[in-house]
């Protein structure tokens, strides 16, 4: 073996250094994540941030450079998050090789995919307010980092999935699924940052019971899916 060959795995101060910073990075975003819910990017200091975390301001520039590079790994930790259940959850529909000649395995992908995006904002309220702050601000944040942003192979794999079924006779031929998706993820978006003035209006509907929240979903989920498949009756013209 050669000088210094295999030192750094078995170096047990190495090992601590490296944890100690993956465990301040994890810090630092948890941190910006909740400060920029809280404020949007423009309200937010690089000090306020620092402050929260429990870490000097030198070491964020450090690890992310400015604001701007600390907003966008906040995003792309988020987009890891999703696209990973989005792997866990859809990772067998898409391997499936009859769901192209199969209606109904079709149609509940479409569900499975749609409902993934409800759940995730519903259990992720600090993202939920970060994309309320951009929709609010125009995206003009957003565009700036969009080019950073990393779909993953996931979204090309249901965009390449769509096209065969459109070819097949199941999606209504010019509808962009992909499209529709996105339009469900912004009517989710609003039924959940909306809840307070719901409660409001609707006193005696429950509307954030668990019970109301899944009749939701559920009424979303079917809008967009049935606008993005051929109807049955229409198929057999």
């Amino acid at each position: 073996m050669k000088r210094g060959e295999g030192l750094a795995d078995s170096d047990p101060e190495r090992r601590g250094r490296t944890h100690d910073a993956t465990e301040a990075r994890r810090a630092i975003l948890e941190a910006a994540e909740e400060v920029f819910a809280q404020h949007g990017f423009d309200g937010v200091r690089i000090d306020t941030i620092a402050a929260a975390a429990g870490h000097d301001e030198s070491l964020i520039l450090q690890y992310f450079g400015d604001k701007l590079n600390l907003y966008t790994e906040v995003f792309k930790r988020s987009e890891r998050q999703e696209a990973e259940l989005q792997a866990q959850v859809l990772g067998f529909l898409l391997e499936d090789e009859t769901i192209l000649t199969d209606a109904r395995k079709f149609r509940t992908l479409l569900e499975t995919a749609t409902r993934i995006l409800f759940d995730y904002l519903e259990k992720h309220p600090r993202l939920l307010r970060l994309l309320a702050w951009e929709q609010a601000a125009g995206w003009q944040t957003w565009t700036k980092i969009a080019g950073q942003m990393n779909t993953g192979g996931l979204v090309q794999s249901i965009n390449a999935l769509c096209s065969k079924a459109q070819s097949a006779g199941l999606l209504r031929p010019g509808v962009d699924p992909l499209l529709l998706i996105l339009m469900a993820e912004q009517m989710y978006m609003s039924y959940l940052t909306s809840l307070p003035l719901f409660e409001t209006v609707l006193p005696a509907t429950q509307v954030s019971s668990p019970e109301t929240r899944a009749r939701v979903q559920k009424y979303i989920t079917e809008f967009v899916v049935h606008g993005m498949l051929i109807d049955s009756t229409q198929a057999r013209l």
